[in-house]
């Protein structure tokens, strides 16, 4: 993150599943604020340019933003079954699903991110005419001066009862430390508590396509100021999850992705790459 500045990748995160609702069907994510949140010159931009994201970088990028929120949204849904009732967003972004999906009344939703990108939502958001709903509290926290616990308290997080955490888009960026941290403050969780995150593998042993895409991209995202920090092999994920208190763990690959929400399409969109999608639950 650059200090005082909203997050980049986060834009373009938004105008990716944007492009999902305007070029593709049928939806894995039918989200009917993605339009609408980016604002009527980004939508502009799209419509009059739709080629600039069929590119092979864009179009499997885009088959990701829009399966890890259809997983977490599967996952939360399974969780509010069990009785969860209260649900935390880790780096928010422009993520819409407090504002539209018919899930979001059933729990209490708390979004947390960086001040700077959460003030620029809330601006998007009032531009926008999205009302937040009344079970929906903003939690800006700086990492580098807060804690994941001091600020979700401060925010009315009620730490005596299972949370689900929605973490979306964010471990690439952090070091391993941090992401191992992070684990280690949700395992401490009421047992039942739920975490859904993507990861990526390693760039070692893969092919020379994968390692140029991977390369690419890492590049793109330096640029912007939010260079790639972390990654994890599957094993040393179900280890480091294992050890800091979470049973039951569910790790999907980009095969295993494709098949789920990609399969039969006729317009080939499709994951590709070292991206995982998991599902990790505390307890035994």
């Amino acid at each position: 993150m650059i200090e005082g500045e909203p997050s980049r990748t986060a834009r373009r995160v938004a105008v990716l599943r944007a492009v999902h609702q305007i070029r593709e069907t049928p939806k894995v994510l039918d989200d009917p604020l993605a339009v609408k949140i980016i604002g009527p010159d980004a939508e502009k931009k799209i419509r009059d340019n739709p080629k600039r994201y069929e590119t092979m970088l864009d179009r499997p990028l885009r088959a990701a933003l829009v399966s890890r929120a259809r997983f977490a949204e599967e996952a939360l849904a399974a969780a509010i079954g069990r009785g969860i009732g209260q649900m935390v967003v880790l780096g928010a972004g422009l993520d819409t699903f407090a504002y539209r999906s018919p899930l979001a009344p059933k729990v209490r939703v708390f979004e947390v991110d960086f001040p700077a990108t959460q003030a620029w939502k809330r601006k998007r958001l009032a531009e926008a005419g999205i009302a937040q709903p009344p079970n929906l509290t903003f939690a800006p926290i700086d990492f580098t001066r807060d804690t994941l616990e001091a600020g979700l308290e401060r925010a009315g997080v009620d730490l005596g009862r299972p949370v689900f955490f929605s973490w979306l888009g964010v471990t690439y960026y952090l070091e391993r430390d941090t992401v191992l941290a992070t684990f280690e403050r949700i395992g401490r969780m009421p047992e039942g508590s739920e975490v859904v995150f993507d990861y990526s593998e390693s760039v070692r042993g893969q092919s020379l396509p994968i390692r140029l895409v991977f390369r690419f991209l890492s590049w793109r995202v330096a640029r912007m100021g939010e260079p790639w920090k972390s990654n994890f092999s599957p094993a040393d994920i179900r280890t480091e999850l294992g050890k800091r208190g979470f049973g039951e763990i569910e790790d999907l690959d980009a095969d295993a992705i494709n098949q789920r929400w990609f399969a039969g399409r006729a317009d080939g969109l499709k994951m590709r790459g070292l991206v995982h999608f998991v599902r990790a639950r505390v307890g035994r």
